[in-house]
């Protein structure tokens, strides 16, 4: 009987209603354990099955971990957490995934690394173990966003068999309860820097009868949305960047006069009103970015950025408030000169293009000025906290 400080390897499977598979997965691990000589244990983290699967589980010498709260996420971490031992390989019971070939995570978890990625498109994906939106649309494309957000070097993101060191799953402080869990790991181990490897693993259909859990654009917009929320740079930043580089130009363009595009096409005033919109929008969205990176570093979802520490005691409350006041007059100053306009005329009608062009930009000027002062209070707050 080996003592818990002994175990080197933890093999973890969530389950939830998996009589038909699981008993197979856990053979080919307490196999691959016994044939490789790797002191193991084998946990499951059952979510609520019904069918019999924790007396099978049991029966084979499996650690059942019963996990009330529902979701792939809630499972795995449930079972991870109760892990003895120093080194975790987790993957489906569904017998997709080849437990009796492990060598190649232990190897390189052995070797430094703190997360080792599986990769099913380098050990190959038999015929009908994949759908066909999963293969060449889902896994492809949101692989390829969490390459592009966060300079990940994971061929594969959702990749089910992988393994990491027991101990990070509270360095990396995980939350997500669903399937949005995979990508989470592998984000928040890119965002940190932690030692990232992967290895060609292969996928076989599934052997149960029934529909699996996974629900493809249920699930699939849960994983967009988590990439998206966990890069404020490419959700905020960059938008709004654009934005307001967009409107700052379409403004100068038109301010002076009409611009003429396409031989007859004429982009007047009423354009420079729709790119003063796109300078506020841009400006907004820019602002966000630095509120959620401010916040989510100050949670613990990310980690310390210094260049944005740097940047925000460089434009502080001060600095914030007295850019924002000058903008703000600046917008003041057009709206006195252009009620001044409407005085010589006696309160009459006015050339409108010619109002317009001082007007809105006055009034794009005052609200840029009242959001920066807005924004610099708030951002003070977050400082105080930070430091409280």
């Amino acid at each position: 009987m080996l003592e818990n400080k002994d175990i080197e390897l933890s093999i973890v499977m969530p389950c939830l209603n998996e009589a038909e598979t699981l008993a197979i997965c856990i053979t080919k691990a307490n196999n691959w354990l016994k044939n490789n000589n790797v002191s193991g244990e084998v946990v499951i983290g059952d979510n609520g099955s019904t069918d019999g699967s924790q007396e099978i589980a049991t029966n084979l010498g499996a650690r059942v971990i019963n996990i009330p709260t529902k979701g792939y996420g809630s499972a795995l971490m449930g079972a991870i957490e109760a892990s003895y031992g120093k080194y975790v390989i987790m993957g489906d019971s569904d017998d997709s995934y080849d437990f009796g070939n492990l060598t190649l995570f232990v190897n390189e978890l052995r070797n430094g690394y703190d997360l080792v990625m599986g990769n099913r498109f380098k050990g190959g994906v038999a015929k009908g173990a994949m759908p066909f939106l999963h293969k060449y649309l889902g896994n492809p494309v949101l692989s390829f966003i969490g390459r592009l957000f966060f300079n990940s070097k994971a061929g594969d993101f959702h990749c089910g068999l992988r393994g990491f060191r027991q101990d990070i799953v509270s360095v990396l402080n995980l939350q997500t309860t669903g399937m949005e869990f995979a990508s989470e790991m592998v984000v928040k181990a890119t965002i940190f820097n932690l030692k990232i490897t992967e290895v060609p693993t292969t996928l076989s259909p599934d052997g149960r009868s029934r529909p699996p859990h996974l629900r493809t654009w249920h699930d699939g917009w849960r994983h967009l949305r988590f990439l998206l929320i966990y890069s404020p740079r490419w959700l905020f930043l960059i938008p709004g960047s654009f934005l307001m580089l967009f409107g700052f130009i379409l403004s100068f363009l038109i301010i002076q006069k009409p611009l003429k595009i396409f031989g007859n096409i004429q982009l007047d005033t009423n354009t420079l009103l729709y790119a003063g919109a796109s300078i506020i929008v841009g400006f907004q969205a820019f602002i966000f970015g630095v509120f959620t990176r401010a916040y989510a570093i100050q949670a613990g979802f990310l980690p310390k950025n210094d260049k944005l520490i740097k940047w925000l005691e460089i434009i502080n409350l001060e600095r914030g408030l007295i850019g924002g006041i000058i903008i703000f007059i600046a917008g003041l100053a057009g709206t006195i000169y252009s009620l001044t306009l409407w005085t010589e005329v006696h309160f009459g009608r006015l050339d409108y293009p010619s109002i317009l062009r001082i007007v809105i930009p006055s009034v794009v000027a005052i609200i840029l000025g009242l959001l920066t002062i807005l924004s610099s209070f708030f951002i003070s707050v977050l400082n105080v906290n930070k430091k409280s």
